[in-house]
């Protein structure tokens, strides 16, 4: 977030403040291989991975302990793998059961099915197959019935469960056997197959701590711009729910007048969003290492296995994986639903911060374990819930175009409408279904954007 008096003197320390808080087929044949998405490098140029920051080059080889090239190779075919899987999914249908990336430069793609008359179409579309027992949607439907005993017994010793798509199972972090077995029998899963794991670390929101760029609510507590967005003419930012209530004010990182909280979420999710005055002006930066930035093109959501950077104030730009999505998180405060765990550390100060695959934007940092000296887990809330739940558009660095409905009805393709994967739309009187889950830009057109949707 740019004050626009300090363009130029203050660019570097404007940008992307990050900081955290601390107060279907039948058969495979006739399922074939799916019409190809184009050369490899289609997806990368339009999600923007073949132009990476030297920056979140840079970080992706510290902390994955990469050099340039596989830093490089990695960003690309991770956007190309998320393409080929969305092609999967839709394919597949129902018996569906997840995708995900492995490898030093994430090459290798596996689509998990359960039906063994899938692996010859998955194989066509140079993918590893695996047969599993499990839909995802089966998988969501136990992790729901979790979700709802929580509603009814407490989940203190039980502060993390999970849907752990590559082990096809659910996992539940407990201090003890006996605690994670409880949970499971009050959600009326006893003799399913769910995994429990023993842990003595407690998620914590990351909050009320200095250092770096940031914004002060109610002239006290301090947290980090997530990313800049508007809605309709007016402009602001999205960070994290616990960073402040609807109608707290706001400073900026000078101390001067900046915004007001517009709406402000937790627990269950935990997400806000902060209307500016006009002195601030939205940018697609990210804040990166040594006052430099990372541009923001899309939202496009990353598979599980793919590398993500996160910019915050006390522990600046830090890299890892992504572990799961859709993880519940028990803090002391309260429960959040729909997170994404990560390999990616941060500490107090962090909270509310940006977190990025290449050059989408993936959400804001909640929450976490552990620290970057010895380590640690990060959850952050996803950035698409918070834009459609708030009717929000993301700045970004692609040319955008007013959200207009280009056809009639419900299923018409609308820019700035934030789309699932495997959402069937209209668009110029053909249909497409949405590969990736992302916000719609007046640039990614459904006809113009076979990374992201696929010709029906």
């Amino acid at each position: 977030m740019l004050h626009r008096h300090a363009r130029t003197a203050r660019r570097s320390a404007l940008t992307a403040l990050g900081a955290l808080v601390l107060a279907g087929l039948p058969a495979a044949a006739s399922a074939g291989p799916a019409p190809a998405a184009g050369p490899a490098w289609s997806a990368a140029q339009t999600l923007g991975a073949d132009r990476p920051s030297p920056h979140l080059l840079g970080a992706l080889q510290r902390d994955l302990g990469l050099n340039a090239q596989q830093a490089s190779e990695r960003l690309v075919n991770e956007a190309e793998a998320g393409t080929r899987a969305g092609r999967l999914r839709n394919a597949l249908g129902e018996r569906f059961a997840g995708a995900w990336v492995r490898g030093e430069t994430s090459k290798e793609l596996t689509v998990a099915t359960t039906d063994t008359k899938d692996v010859a179409a998955i194989e066509a579309q140079g993918a590893r197959a695996t047969v599993v027992e499990r839909t995802l949607a089966d998988l969501r439907a136990a992790k729901q019935k979790l979700d709802a005993a929580a509603g009814r017994v407490g989940t203190l010793e039980t502060p993390v469960w999970y849907i752990d798509v590559p082990k096809n199972r659910i996992m539940v972090q407990a201090t003890s056997q006996a605690a994670g077995t409880a949970f499971v029998e009050a959600a009326g899963l006893a003799g399913e197959d769910i995994g429990i794991s023993m842990t003595t670390l407690r998620p914590r929101l990351l909050q009320d701590i200095t250092g770096g760029d940031a914004f002060y609510i109610d002239g006290s507590a301090r947290c980090s711009v997530g990313f800049s967005v508007t809605k309709g003419e007016q402009a602001g930012f999205v960070t994290a729910g616990h960073c402040g209530r609807r109608g707290a004010t706001t400073t900026g990182y000078d101390r001067t007048a900046q915004g007001t909280f517009q709406a402000s979420t937790f627990p269950a999710k935990d997400m806000a969003w902060v209307a500016t005055n006009d002195q601030w002006t939205p940018t697609p930066d990210v804040k990166a290492q040594d006052g430099q930035e990372v541009q923001v093109t899309g939202s496009a959501q990353a598979l599980v296995g793919a590398s993500v950077c996160r910019s915050g104030s006390t522990t600046g730009w830090r890299c890892g994986t992504v572990e799961q999505h859709d993880a519940t998180v028990s803090y002391p405060e309260g429960r959040v639903d729909g997170l994404t765990r990560t390999t990616v550390c941060a500490e107090p100060g962090d909270s509310g911060g940006p977190f990025v695959a290449g050059a989408q934007a993936q959400g804001v940092t909640s929450g976490g374990s552990g620290d970057c000296t010895s380590g640690g887990t990060t959850y952050y809330q996803p950035v698409n819930p918070m834009l459609a739940d708030f009717g929000l558009t993301l700045t970004t660095a692609t040319a955008q175009t007013t959200p207009e409905q280009q056809e009639d009805g419900a299923q018409a393709w609308t820019a700035g409408r934030v789309y699932e994967a495997g959402t069937t739309v209209t668009r110029d009187g053909v249909r497409y279904q949405c590969l990736q889950t992302h916000q719609a830009q007046g640039a990614w057109a459904p006809a113009g954007t076979p990374a992201l949707w696929q010709r029906l």
